[in-house]
Parts: C-alpha cells; sequence; structure tokens
C-alpha cells in the first residue's frame, strides 16, 4: 500500500496539465512524474515488476481523487 502521498504541479501555470507525486511503499521513497494522459513516468527507481502494476493503479486513484475531484 502506497503511504505518505504528496503531488504538486508541474508547472507554475496550474492550467498546464502535469504533476509530480512521491510516495513510500515497503519503506522504499519512490517519485515520478503524472502526464495528463495519464503516463507515468518514474525519477528514481522503480518499483519492483511484481508491484509496479498495482502501484499504478493505486497511483491513478489517487491521483483522480486528488486532481480530478
Amino acid at each position: 500500500m502506497i503511504q505518505h502521498f504528496q503531488f504538486k504541479n508541474m508547472f507554475e501555470n496550474k492550467q498546464l496539465p502535469g504533476w509530480t507525486f512521491s510516495f513510500y511503499f515497503s519503506g522504499k521513497k519512490y517519485t515520478g512524474h503524472y502526464h495528463k494522459d495519464g503516463r507515468i513516468e518514474w525519477d528514481g527507481p522503480i518499483p519492483p515488476a511484481e508491484n509496479e502494476d498495482d502501484l499504478k493503479k493505486q497511483l491513478h486513484e489517487l491521483m483522480l481523487f486528488h486532481v480530478y475531484e
């Protein structure tokens, strides 16, 4: 489960879509960019392959809740 999820706009002009995010999973910090088309780019370490799809689903849900509410 994702913990300590944070996000912020990539651009000062908040009408331009794109966000940076960070969260912890299993004690490790992950960061990346969430693009307007739902594409996720990892900045640092990529989550383990067996967890990546589940984490992406959780990340999409969190972004929908926080950004598109």
